[in-house]
Formats: C-alpha cells, structure tokens, sequence
C-alpha cells in the first residue's frame, strides 16, 4: 500500500530550493528517512523534505519558522552554498479528476502519497536548477560579446584569451553539472518501481517545460564554447604568427650580420 502524507489536508504549500554546488546527503542515510532515491526526511512538525546530492531540497507542508529551521540544519551539509539560491514555490491541491494539471502555480494530484510527492519534487528541483544556469548563461553571454564583436576589429588582446578561458571553463561546469550530475533530461529511477507514476511525470515535465529549457540552454552554452574556441584559435594564430615573424627578423639579421662580415674580411 502507498505512503500517504497530509491525509488531514487538502492543499500543501512546496518551496523548491537550488541550495549550493553539493549537498551531502551520505550523513542523512542513518537517520530517520521516510524513503531514498531520492531521499526523504521528516521536516518541522508534519512536513517532509525531498534532498538532492546535486544540491536541491524541496520542502513540503512547511510553516516559514519551521522552514527557517530545517534550512539551518541543513546549512552544514551544503558544500559551496549560494549566496542567493534559485526557489520556485507551488502549491499542491487534491484533485482526482485534474490530477498532474498545472495551473497559476497549482498542481493537482490525485493523493498525496510519498512517491507522488518524489515525482513533484523531481520536476521542481530540475526547475530551479535549470532557472539557476539560464540565469547564470544570460550573464555569461553579456560577458563574451564584447569579444566576439571584437573578432571585427583585433584578436591581439591577451586578457580577453584569459578571460574567454575562465568563461570556457563556467560553460563546461555547467554542461558537465547538468548533463552529468543532474541528469535533466533523465526519468527518475522512481518510475522504474511505480510505473503508474509516469503518467504525472511527463504532464508535470511538460508543464516545467524541462525538456524544452534544457535544449535551449544546451543550444546557448555550444554557441558560447563555440565563440570562445574560435576567438582562442585566432589569439593563437596571431601569437604563432609573432612567433614566426619574430624568427624571420633574426635569421635576416643573422644574414646581415654575415653579410657584414663577410664584407669586412674582404677589404
């Protein structure tokens, strides 16, 4: 028989949060866990807490103090915190008729049982850490215009070769974080133990438009590794080019100097 939660209620207020780079959630396996993959914790006096290892928690049923006091406790266990985390708020309604619709920030379900409430926080943690990273590209596409712009003019900036690395370096970061660790695009192994849970998934997937995000902010982060190769392959060229020049002066010298000599030892 399913887990059911909040059995005495008929709305649930949900706080998704992108809390940091990590969340270390290996020290929460020994406590009292109401399920795992992914894992879920009791929170405040009646809610629970849905915890990501890429860095998300989703809250449900949370008054702001208990809120407040959850997140302290779990402060200790996000490794490189963000200043300001990305939060997504919903609330979940009970309604067998329009369950998996999404409506003004409501989403209908069926019962509010544990796995349900994976499947819902599944889709808002792949939300708030895909609003984090498009918001994040944006900046870094204001960033490296100017270089590409500057492709018109010069490529013999040094600083902009280091700063287009460092920016290189952020877009890589994000592929490998969302591809790798988040796995965006991929169905929750959830749905390998409650198939009947597919259905919401992709309603609810299609609603967040995951699927759609994710190819977008896939499409921008290749045009920026893109700019950023091609503006590194000119910096090179014309390094390489100095370089040539540089040994072409010597050897003329070279010659020169020979020449000279040779004239000298002759009178």
């Amino acid at each position: 028989m399913e887990n059911l939660l909040f059995v005495d209620k008929s709305a649930v207020r949900v706080r998704a949060m992108f809390l940091g780079e990590c969340l270390d959630c290996g020290t929460l396996e020994n406590t009292n866990v109401l399920a795992r993959e992914p894992i879920v914790v009791p929170a405040g006096e009646n809610g629970c807490a849905v915890l990501f290892g890429y860095g998300a928690a989703v809250l449900f049923g949370l008054e702001p103090i208990e809120e407040a006091s959850f997140l302290s406790y779990l402060k200790p266990l996000i490794i490189e915190p963000f200043d300001t985390p990305e939060t997504e708020e919903a609330t979940l309604k009970l309604d067998p008729v329009g369950a998996g619709q999404v409506d003004n920030g409501i989403i209908r379900l069926q019962e509010f049982t544990l796995e349900r409430l994976q499947i819902v926080a599944d889709v808002l943690a792949k939300s708030v850490v895909l609003a984090q990273y498009e918001s994040g590209t944006a900046n870094v596409f204001d960033q490296i215009e100017p270089f590409a712009a500057s492709l018109q003019r010069t490529t013999k900036n040094d600083r902009a070769g280091k700063e287009l690395l460092r920016q290189l370096g952020t877009t890589v970061a994000i592929q490998h974080k969302i591809v790798g660790r988040v796995e965006i695009i991929d169905k929750p192994e959830l749905l390998w133990d409650s198939p009947t849970l597919e259905r919401l998934y992709q309603r609810l997937e299609n609603e967040y438009e995951i699927r759609e995000r994710h190819t977008a902010l896939e499409r921008k982060l290749g045009l920026i590794s893109n700019t950023a190769e091609t503006v590194l392959d000119l910096l090179q060229h014309n390094s390489s080019l100095r370089v040539e020049w540089y040994v072409v002066v010597l050897i003329v010298v070279e010659i020169m100097l020979s020449v000279y000599d040779i004239v000298l030892s002759s009178r």
